[in-house]
């Protein structure tokens, strides 16, 4: 099987409210065609992507191997049409078709309708919920009748085809359908239905954002990582803390520079990710690393965690020393490992503290820190 996605873009979403069309709105931090694109790109059976973007929106969205950009039509079920169209004589057997709007679907429930489009066999995949409430017909405000709900559904998406059976059925149809199993079904296909998700709403008005937004806040993995890290005094005129170069009578001593901060906090990041600690990356039994400066560890550390496509919510480094005195220099501190990770300075905390002249620190014989630091992967 080789299988692509292909996303519904192109509408302008004006009852959802707001300056922008739905899809290019805020939504916990991301666009929400961002959330969306997200569990599609995380879903490993999913080949191929293509969005269906209007002509004035090409620009918002970049192509890559993976995923193609491509202008939709003035209608879902035309835009529908020119994505299989865009993707007849590719070498794609199934095709997903996916309403942006519904940024809350999961990377698991994709491959699980992926499961039972090749394990069944079916020409037609689609979820559904059951209607539970009670119908009503209404005029003027007031009830006029009641529907039987029995046999009745909700329909959601992603909808999965066998590519062929799709794309000959949209050839076919003429006018516009409210989805693409109504396409289906009026070329004679059987669509089979699957048990749909509750948290699998789609965006429509304003009030759904905030919805929206609890749904994807506790569907995020949040990770904390600690770190922790000594260096003694030995000869030297200045200390490099958090990265910055801080005049004192003596200096720290380590196999690379020795600064502490720097050390606990990426430390702090391997720990949120389980990938080991500084030694790890960087022995020193390594001569390489001899002398070498701070940032080139914390600079992998953060990398690593792009690499896993996590973002660094905050870190909170404390020093714990007599001297030298941190206070003055803690929004350089700030600054200088913002400059390094990325990380806006406000969500970044240098404080420091004393020992109260107990144990090593409080002896002058050298600094410790220690750091907490929050990774968020949507």
């Amino acid at each position: 099987m080789t299988i692509a996605a292909i996303i519904v873009a192109a509408g302008r979403g004006t009852r959802a409210g707001g300056d922008l069309p739905k899809q290019w709105q805020m939504l916990a931090g991301r666009r929400v065609i961002d959330w969306t694109l997200n569990a599609f790109r995380n879903a490993p059976e999913i080949d191929r992507i293509v969005v269906m973007l209007h002509p004035d929106d090409m620009d918002r969205l970049d192509s890559t191997d993976r995923t193609s950009v491509v202008a939709g039509g003035e209608t879902r079920s035309q835009s529908v049409r020119k994505g299989l169209e865009y993707l007849d004589g590719s070498g794609v057997t199934h095709v997903l078709i996916h309403d942006a709007a519904r940024a809350c679907t999961q990377s698991a429930y994709i491959t699980y309708i992926t499961y039972v489009l090749r394990e069944q066999q079916a020409q037609a995949v689609a979820p559904a919920l059951p209607v539970t409430d009670a119908l009503w017909h209404g005029s003027d405000g007031k009830v006029t009748g009641t529907q039987d709900r029995a046999g009745l559904f909700r329909a959601q998406t992603p909808q999965a085809f066998v590519f062929d059976t799709i794309l000959s059925a949209h050839r076919t149809y003429e006018g516009e359908a409210a989805d693409d199993v109504e396409v289906a079904r009026a070329a004679g296909v059987d669509v089979m239905i699957i048990d749909g998700e509750q948290d699998n709403i789609k965006i429509t008005t304003p009030a759904d954002f905030a919805r929206a937004e609890k749904i994807l806040q506790g569907q995020m993995d949040i990770r904390t990582g600690s770190g922790y890290d000594v260096h003694r005094f030995g000869p030297g005129d200045h200390v490099m803390l958090c990265g910055v170069r801080i005049p004192h009578d003596r200096g720290l001593q380590g196999h690379s520079d020795a600064d502490v901060g720097m050390h606990a906090v990426t430390d702090a990041i391997y720990g949120a990710l389980a990938a080991g600690d500084i030694g790890r990356h960087f022995p020193p039994s390594d001569p390489q690393w001899k002398g070498a400066e701070s940032h080139i560890f914390l600079r992998h550390a953060v990398d690593l965690a792009h690499e896993k496509e996590f973002k660094i919510s905050n870190m909170d480094i404390t020093l714990i020393c007599e001297y030298p005195k941190i206070g003055p220099h803690a929004d350089a501190m700030q600054q200088a490992l913002s400059d390094i990770t990325g990380v806006e300075p406000d969500r970044i905390s240098v404080k420091a503290t004393t020992s109260e002249r107990l144990g090593f620190t409080g002896r002058g014989e050298g600094i410790a820190a220690q750091a907490i630091t929050t990774l968020i992967r949507p």
